[in-house]
């Protein structure tokens, strides 16, 4: 006995059961997370390597080159890409589709420590990381101030709102872009150092050891066990500047009496700008599962109060992903009604029979809503892609129940009962419906 003849045989059963699976279908669906597009995982694995000061042709024959050839044994590879930045180079390495995204990170990661040794030694250790398209800034914003100069603005968006920012469910990173970085700045004079027979690696290795902290152990304190650290960094400039530098002979200077110390920011190697005129900005990346529209008004209720808490503050949002992911939302909630709505018009037009009419017009909800109680199982979520496909099923389904009604009709014609004609129709196409 298949599906449609027990409901046949018992209908309020099957109404209870179909009723349950609605109200289940609803949670599900509002359970779901809205994002523009879902998290996907490509076998593609990018490899970061810096060497401050580098030029990209040194860059490229120093490093890039040699990173390639070692990628390029890995199996399932497809493409590499290269891009060369004054001190940066970027590897980017594809793979079939069929390849682990896991196994391609580990293959190159491996790849990459083979040729480590052969590599420049001041290079920084390589990132090895998959791509990662969640990451993608969903929000940013320029910020301006009545009160702060440029350098306590850039402070102000590193710590104090970068922390409330991250505070917020489902924000993966706060990145600053633009302003300035405070930076300790201290300028040898040569001709002191020569005096003095000292070099600069020997002022160097002294201030690297300065900054210094590490476990120092465990003691007891008031008759609890307490760990102790010891710490030798300086807090301010003035501090760094009175510091002794021990010289070769056995004498010792204090750092300012060979250099000058000065407290200020780094170069500018980047900037943004806002209807052509330099601003501090920042941008918002939520993790992955995240829904974009969740992030983006937990972040504005989070920046709606910062502003009350720093009425001196002016924030203008230049780019927005969240509205985009909610008017796609929206837009295809709409074509999906409307397109039930059509359906079913569609249906009373060409069959001129209200009954028939309404079974396709129940089928259509009964059918889509319980879908989602899988689909939250199964850990999709509500984006274009999803809602795509149950536009196009709604077609599918109409087509389903046109042709369960007609051939009950074409039953009934034949002088058959109303349940004989429904229990054999059902059973002549049941399992012809049910794959398509």
């Amino acid at each position: 006995m298949n599906l449609s003849a027990w409901s046949i045989r018992n209908p309020i059963p099957a109404a209870m059961l179909f009723v349950l699976l609605t109200l289940a279908g609803l949670l599900s669906f509002r359970a779901m997370k809205v994002q523009n597009f879902p998290d996907m995982d490509l076998p593609v694995v990018m490899v970061t390597a810096a060497l401050p000061g580098a030029a990209p042709g040194q860059l490229e024959s120093d490093v890039a080159r040699k990173i390639e050839n070692a990628i390029a044994t890995t199996q399932g590879l497809k493409h590499i890409t290269t891009t060369l930045v004054d001190g940066t180079a970027t590897i980017s390495a594809e793979f079939q589709l069929e390849k682990p995204v896991q196994e391609a990170v580990d293959d190159v990661r491996s790849a990459v420590s083979r040729v480590r040794a052969d590599m420049p030694a001041d290079l920084r250790d390589p990132i090895v990381a998959k791509l990662e398209l969640s990451a993608q800034p969903i929000l940013a914003f320029a910020v301006a101030s009545d009160r702060m100069d440029d350098e306590s603005l850039s402070w102000f968006v590193d710590d104090t709102l970068t922390r409330r920012l991250l505070a917020v469910q489902g924000v993966g990173a706060v990145s600053r872009v633009g302003g300035v970085t405070r930076e300790v700045r201290v300028a040898l004079d040569p001709m002191k150092l020569q005096a003095l027979n000292a070099t600069a690696s020997d002022v160097s290795r002294q201030l690297r050891a300065v900054q210094v902290e590490s476990a120092g152990g465990r003691a007891d304190l008031g008759g609890t066990e307490q760990p102790l650290r010891t710490i030798a960094t300086v807090q301010t400039a003035q501090e760094l500047a009175a510091m002794d530098i021990a010289l070769s002979d056995g004498r010792h200077v204090r750092l300012d009496q060979v250099a000058t110390v000065s407290d200020t920011v780094a170069e500018q190697r980047t900037g943004a700008l806002l209807d052509g005129k330099p601003v501090i900005g920042f941008e918002v990346s939520r993790s992955r599962g995240a829904s974009e529209v969740e992030v983006g008004a937990g972040v504005q209720r989070a920046l709606d109060q910062l502003l009350a808490d720093h009425p001196d503050l002016h924030l203008t949002r230049t780019v927005d992903f969240v509205n985009i992911a909610q008017d796609e939302y929206d837009s295809s909630m709409r074509l999906l009604y409307e397109g039930a709505i059509l359906a079913v018009v569609v249906v009373w037009l060409f069959l001129r029979d209200w009954r028939a009419t309404i079974v396709s017009a129940v089928a259509l909800p009964l059918s889509v809503i319980p879908a989602f109680i899988g689909m939250h199982l199964l850990g999709f979520s509500i984006n274009i892609i999803t809602l795509l496909a149950l536009s196009l099923v709604v077609g599918i389904l109409v087509d389903d129940a046109i042709v369960e009604v007609e051939n009950i009709v074409r039953h009934l014609r034949m002088g058959k009962s109303p349940y004989q004609a429904a229990m054999e129709a059902a059973d002549e196409i049941g399992l012809a419906v049910i794959a398509t």
